[in-house]
């Protein structure tokens, strides 16, 4: 059976869809996996041994689909599930089958704050999108493969950090997502251990200031390395302190110990750290949970909607380390 699999972003999104591949390529072991996504997220697939051929979407899309279309597909799983996949599939016209994203759902809880999501993980909720062809969670937990061009030398890193740091990612999306500078500098104080901070180029000036603060201790890795090389600096630490983001999802797959930070998005979206088919906890999460706002979206914005930010700014801090030595 030649199988597509459909999900176009995000990082994390992507890197949740680890399990379906798995299982799918072993379960069903005569099955050809092909996967399509944009062209920026290639260094989170291309390494992947269950996918057998990748796609990267064009700027016209009659091209994929051009492309598409001489693969002679047995099977679409759309995973990604919008208008643009309906148009790929109906211009394949072949079998297939979709994720439903429960967008209504999500509606109700930031509209209204009622929650009437399932309890499951979104993970689950994506396996139960092949549960007809007889495939099982196999409870091994997401994937992330790195090469060994992604491997960081220890020697960037400052001598104080060779015996082991701790990973903080400062960066997120959306602002809403991300804890005020001035607590990301109280939390990296109080952390026992050399930090690395994580995060894109735009990150760079606020982890340059939080580095600052104690230039031995804190390493500012923000924009200086790419995505899987910072993928690898996680897979080395010690432990993850991160907000909601793709970086939170490479951890869980890589079976960190995580303490994760949230803002106006919430747990029960079914987005929290995948620690599935391990025996010990690795995970705990930090919200100020029934605040009467939140969520105030499933995704997040440039600022405070309310425009008093308290998702964060109650957050306390301090309670993170204390978190994290029970995961040790």
């Amino acid at each position: 059976m030649k199988i597509l699999i459909i999900r176009f972003s995000s990082i994390g999104d992507i890197v949740l869809t680890t399990p379906v591949v798995r299982c799918l390529k072993k379960q069903l072991p005569s099955s050809e996996i092909h996967y399509l996504t944009k062209p920026s997220y290639n260094s989170i697939i291309k390494n992947n041994p269950y996918i057998n051929k990748t796609h990267y979407l064009n700027e016209r899309l009659s091209d994929t689909i051009t492309e598409l279309r001489n693969e002679k597909y047995d099977l679409i799983i759309d995973l990604h599930n919008n208008f643009r996949t309906w148009l790929i599939k109906m211009q394949l016209g072949v079998k297939s089958i979709a994720f439903n994203k429960l967008n209504f759902e999500k509606w109700i809880y930031v509209t209204f704050k009622w929650n009437v999501l399932p309890d499951i993980h979104i993970v689950d909720r994506y396996l139960e999108t092949v549960r007809y062809l007889g495939v099982k969670n196999d409870g091994e937990g997401l994937d992330y493969f790195l090469s060994a061009q992604d491997v960081v030398s220890l020697e960037s890193l400052p001598l104080t950090h060779l015996h082991g740091f701790i990973a903080v990612v400062i960066g997120a999306k959306h602002i809403t997502k991300r804890l005020p500078l001035d607590k990301l500098k109280n939390l990296c104080r109080l952390l026992a251990y050399p930090v690395v901070l994580l995060g894109g180029p735009e990150d760079k000036d606020q982890g340059d200031i939080i580095a600052g603060e104690e230039p031995l201790k804190i390493f500012n890795g923000c924009g200086k390395f790419t995505l899987n090389q910072s993928a690898f600096l996680i897979k080395t630490s010690l432990s993850v302190i991160t907000h909601d983001t793709g970086l939170m999802h490479i951890a869980a797959a890589f079976r960190k110990k995580i303490i994760s930070i949230w803002g106006n998005t919430v747990p029960e979206f079914g987005m929290y750290p995948y620690v599935r088919g391990v025996n010990r906890p690795l995970s705990k999460m930090v919200e100020i949970e029934k605040l009467y706002c939140r969520p105030c979206s499933k995704i997040g914005y440039k600022r405070c909607p309310e425009g008093h930010f308290k998702c964060m700014n109650l957050i306390d801090e301090r309670r993170i380390p204390e978190l994290l030595k029970t995961l040790q």
